[in-house]
C-alpha cells in the first residue's frame, strides 16, 4: 500500500476548506472599499496567487473599471501603477512572499490595500486597510487548499463590485465542495505514463477565459511537484511559436473545454494538434475523435474552475509518480518564497 504525501493529504482536505471558507461568509466591510469610485484597480500576486485574479480582473474589466492584473515583482518595477487612489488586491498564500514583503516596506504608493491571506500573523495581513482570511488551514508544500479558497475569496470580491451574482457564488461554493470530494482520489496517472513514455516528450497546457488561470496553475504545480518541464499558455499564445513542438511525443492538456467549443479556438487547436499526431487531454465536457477527454463541469463557472483546479493538482500528483518522485516534495525551493 503506497503512503499518500502531504501534498496528497491536502487535496483530500480540500472539502472541509471549502465549507469552512461558506460558513464564515464574505466580508461586509469589503463593499465599503470597492464601492469607492478608485482611480484603478491593481490585482497582485506571485505564481498562482497571481494568477488566480485572472477571472477576477475578466470581470470587474467588465464592469468598464480600470483594473490591472501585475504580478508583484513587476509592481515593484512599475511603482507609478500606485497612487493614493489606488485599490491594491493582494493575493499571497503565505502573506510574506519576497514580493508582497518589499512592496509593503516600499509603502505601496500609498493605495489602499485588501489583503488576501491564510496566515492571520503575515506581514500582508498586518499591513492590509481590509484582510481577507482564506480559512484554509496549514498547508504542507504546493497550493492546493489555498489556492481553491482563492478561487472563492475571488469572486467575493467581484461581486462585491457588481462584477458576478453574488447569490451564485455562496450557492456554488458548497455544491463545488461535494463535486471537490468525488475528485481528490482521480487517478490519472495513465494520461501522465502517456505523455511521459516517448523519447522527447513535451507537454503544453492551454486555457481560454476564466480557464487560463487553471492552465496556468497547472503547469506550475506539475512543475513544481513533479520536476517534469511543462509550460503553460493563455489561450492564442499557444499558436505563436509553442505550435511548434506539436507532433508525436507532444501532450497539449487543455483546460475548459466545453461541448460549445467545437468551432472554437479550443477546438480548433485540438484538431489541430490530433491532426499533428499529439495526444490531446480535454479537459470538461467536450469530446473529439482522437482526444482524451477528463470529464468535468465547464460551463465557466466558479465551481467549474474549483473542479478543474482539482484536475490539475490530481495531474500534478500523477506526474510526479510518472516521474519517480514523492508528489509536492520540495527539491531546492521551499513553501514560502522569501528571497528576492
Amino acid at each position: 500500500m503506497t503512503t499518500a504525501s502531504p501534498f496528497e493529504l491536502n487535496i483530500r482536505e480540500q472539502p472541509e476548506a471549502l465549507r469552512e471558507l461558506a460558513r464564515r461568509g464574505p466580508e461586509p466591510r469589503l463593499a465599503e472599499i470597492t464601492a469607492r469610485p478608485w482611480e484603478r484597480i491593481v490585482l497582485t500576486g506571485m505564481g498562482s496567487s497571481h494568477t488566480v485574479g485572472i477571472p477576477t480582473w475578466r470581470a470587474i474589466a467588465a464592469t468598464g473599471r480600470p483594473v490591472w492584473n501585475v504580478d508583484a515583482g513587476q509592481l515593484l518595477d512599475t511603482p507609478g501603477l500606485l497612487t493614493p487612489d489606488t485599490l491594491v488586491i493582494a493575493t499571497s498564500q503565505s502573506g510574506a512572499s519576497a514580493e508582497i514583503v518589499e512592496l509593503l516596506a516600499r509603502g505601496r504608493g500609498g493605495a489602499t490595500l485588501i489583503g488576501i491571506t491564510a496566515s492571520d500573523d503575515s506581514p500582508l495581513a498586518r499591513a492590509a486597510d481590509l484582510h481577507l482570511p482564506l480559512q484554509s488551514g496549514p498547508e504542507a508544500t504546493v497550493s492546493t487548499k489555498s489556492y481553491l479558497n482563492s478561487i472563492v475569496t475571488h469572486h467575493r470580491i467581484a461581486a462585491s463590485f457588481g462584477a458576478v451574482d453574488p447569490r451564485l457564488v455562496e450557492q456554488q461554493i458548497a455544491s463545488a465542495a461535494e463535486h471537490v470530494e468525488a475528485q481528490v482520489d482521480l487517478d490519472l496517472l495513465g494520461v501522465a505514463e502517456a505523455a511521459l513514455t516517448p523519447p522527447r516528450p513535451r507537454v503544453g497546457i492551454v486555457g481560454w477565459g476564466d480557464a487560463a488561470a487553471t492552465a496556468l496553475f497547472a503547469a506550475l504545480i506539475i512543475k513544481e511537484s513533479s520536476k517534469v518541464p511543462v509550460e503553460g499558455f493563455v489561450g492564442g499564445e499557444f499558436r505563436h511559436g509553442p505550435y511548434e513542438l506539436a507532433g508525436p511525443g507532444f501532450t497539449g492538456v487543455l483546460f475548459g473545454a466545453g461541448r460549445d467549443d467545437v468551432d472554437r479556438p479550443l477546438g480548433r487547436i485540438a484538431h489541430d494538434l490530433v491532426a499533428s499526431g499529439a495526444d490531446v487531454v480535454l479537459v470538461g465536457d467536450l469530446h473529439l475523435d482522437g482526444a482524451t477527454t477528463i470529464e468535468t463541469n465547464a460551463d465557466g463557472s466558479m465551481a467549474a474552475l474549483i473542479e478543474q483546479s482539482v484536475v490539475a493538482e490530481r495531474l500534478a500528483v500523477a506526474f510526479a509518480h510518472g516521474n519517480g518522485v514523492v508528489p509536492g516534495a520540495f527539491a531546492y525551493g521551499s513553501k514560502v518564497t522569501a528571497t528576492l
